[in-house]
């Protein structure tokens, strides 16, 4: 799985002209799924998002995480965090999971993530178009590829 995590004071998903999800403060996560994708990438991640030290203490310095600031995610799939661009300037998805297997992995990243973070996460719609807006804030913007640990 690769994932971008955004600090923001303000995100959505619209779809079809309607607000699906908003959150305040909080995290904007981006998620890529691919076909090698198991519960160990699911679980390390949530573990992983919830304990990042990005949200500012009392002075300033980011040293709290989103445990610690209260602040809500908003997930959104985006198969187009897999692609390849190896070659030519067109990007190729092989990578990216096919919806079989990347919707029910998607599902268990958000109920798990919901787990860690002790609250229900707010999401956008697997495969819809979707317009996301957001403030990041910072910016704070983190790339993070579960088979990348090192």
């Amino acid at each position: 799985m690769r994932i971008v995590v955004q600090r923001v004071t303000h995100a959505s998903v619209t779809i079809d002209g309607a607000v699906k999800s908003a959150i305040g403060e909080g995290m904007l996560i981006l998620v890529g799924i691919e076909e090698a994708d198991t519960q160990e990438d699911i679980q390390w991640l949530c573990k992983k998002i919830v304990n990042l030290r990005i949200f500012p203490d009392e002075n300033g310095v980011m040293n709290k995480s989103i445990l610690e600031s209260g602040g809500d995610i908003l997930v959104v799939s985006q198969f187009t965090l897999m692609a390849s661009t190896k070659k030519g300037n067109r990007p190729s998805y092989i990578r990216a999971a096919r919806p079989e297997t990347a919707i029910p992995l998607y599902e268990e990243f958000c109920e798990e993530l919901s787990i860690a973070l002790l609250k229900p996460v707010l999401t956008g719609t697997f495969g819809a178009d979707m317009k996301v807006e957001l403030i990041n804030d910072g910016p704070v913007t983190i790339l993070i590829d579960s088979k990348v640990k090192e």
